[in-house]
């Protein structure tokens, strides 16, 4: 028999590379006494790059794990995701929108993202009592749990943490800690998580949060009491509080071919489900760059992780002298790390960058207008009126730029005066993010450990 370990589950990609990067999965087998169990829910293509730094630690995939093992447990399966359309991950997540105000302004009929589409709020009313019993559906032990998966974790696993608690791939695993009496501890992966990303399991024994916000958003919005909460602070931003060398920015210059001496905007990239007509923007960024910009700044153009179709929405900047188009990578924090502490300015629109920037200590542009869209049409502006963004947006810790003269002028005091926000960036940092000291994921590592000390679930 294989020896009992913590099972590691890493759902996505954007808190895989936090809990690689950041040193949580080196820092949990040094506490755990290399008992770990790394467990991969995304494709084994896009788990390959960290599977080889992680060099001795049992790996697992959840294609395996999950697989249907003859006709009755397909069959069941089956059965189980019929529910689920109708009354489970999807319309809770909606209902959850709904009842509190989240992203009113942005769900619609038939949204890119499936977390704003309307049509997936299922066929039964919103009627308190039917939600409360849908919600007890969803996270009741008793729901199919794969036999494969089930047995293997009656075998092998010990206890269960999640470095994202809430993505749909992650439900069986929590199901199945549930009905094995294992504990589990969850981290709440990323700050607006809380606030519009989908109901939150009530039965771990642990959940780690970034800030004193999020504590209260479980305790108001899911029920989840101050006493199983623990506020780590923010891991990414250990790799922030590093401070790295002008040197060692030069040599990432000039890696990417621009060169050292010269200004550098960095532009980066939302989501096409988010910020559909980005590629217009690029274009017209480009041609304010031929005209006006390009003897004084360089542009080096970062699309979303998440973008699968960077190369066409940025293709416009390929082929410019002191233009660089970076490829969408989940693997190159610490070069962001670098170049969020040494671009002269930053444009994005809403997401975690602009916080990122502001950790850095960059001046930073938001666009809240869509280049080219149509008449009526809202993307950019809608991003950051979500909840999470409240102390944010009223902080004026940035420029905001609601048509584009208002990028170019942002652009333009930022070059002249990088300080002239930087009082408002620092309070902006307290307030939303909280301490910056490095030491965040070692507080996630604590954190974890004591969970896992706590006994079984509840």
């Amino acid at each position: 028999m294989s020896p009992k370990r913590a099972w590691l589950v890493l759902p996505d990609q954007l808190s895989i590379r936090v809990f690689v990067d950041t040193g949580i999965v080196s820092g949990l087998r040094e506490r755990l006494d290399g008992d770990v169990t790394v467990v991969f829910l995304v494709p084994r293509a896009e788990a390959a790059e960290w599977v080889t730094r992680l060099e001795g630690v049992p790996i697992l995939y959840g294609d395996d794990l999950t697989a249907s093992r003859g006709l009755a447990d397909r069959a069941q399966g089956r059965i189980d995701a019929w529910l689920d359309r109708r009354l489970g991950y999807y319309p809770l997540a909606m209902r959850l929108n709904y009842r509190h105000g989240f992203h009113a302004e942005r769900m619609q009929p038939g949204h890119p993202n499936w977390m704003l589409d309307t049509d997936r709020d299922g066929p039964l009313p919103r009627w308190p009592a039917v939600e409360h019993a849908m919600g007890r559906w969803f996270f009741s032990a008793r729901r199919h749990v794969p036999g494969r998966l089930l047995e293997t974790m009656r075998r092998e696993c010990s206890a269960l943490v999640l470095s994202n608690v809430q993505p749909a791939s992650a439900v069986p695993f929590l199901t199945a800690a549930r009905r094995l009496r294992l504990p589990v501890v969850a981290q709440v992966a990323s700050w607006d998580h809380t606030v519009g990303k989908g109901v939150i399991s009530p039965h771990c024994d642990l959940y780690v949060v970034q800030n004193d916000v999020m504590e209260d958003d479980l305790r108001r919005y899911h029920e989840i009491q101050q006493d199983r909460v623990r506020v780590t602070g923010w891991p990414q931003t250990d790799l922030l509080h590093r401070r790295r060398s002008g040197a060692e920015y030069e040599k990432l210059l000039r890696r990417y071919g621009l060169d050292p001496a010269r200004r550098v905007v960095l532009v980066a990239g939302n989501t096409p489900s988010n910020a559909p007509y980005e590629g217009a923007f690029v274009e017209r960024l480009l041609a304010w760059w031929r005209g006006d910009g390009a003897e004084r700044v360089q542009l080096l153009f970062r699309p979303h992780p998440r973008d699968r179709r960077w190369q066409e929405r940025f293709g416009a900047a390929e082929g410019h002298d002191g233009v660089v188009v970076q490829e969408a990578s989940y693997a190159d924090l610490d070069d962001l790390a670098t170049l969020l502490q040494h671009v002269d300015v930053v444009v994005c629109n809403a997401g975690t960058i602009l916080l990122d920037a502001l950790v850095g200590d960059r001046p930073a542009v938001c666009v809240l207008y869509d280049e080219g869209a149509p008449p009526g049409e809202s993307w950019a502006a809608k991003n950051v009126v979500g909840k999470h963004y409240e102390e944010l947006a009223a902080s004026g810790a940035f420029y905001r730029a609601e048509r584009f003269e208002e990028v170019v002028d942002g652009i333009e005091r930022a070059l002249a005066r990088p300080d002239e926000l930087a009082p408002e960036r620092r309070r902006a940092v307290e307030q939303v993010v909280g301490t910056v000291d490095g030491r965040a994921a070692e507080r996630v590592v604590d954190a974890v450990a004591d969970g896992l000390r706590g006994g079984a679930a509840p």
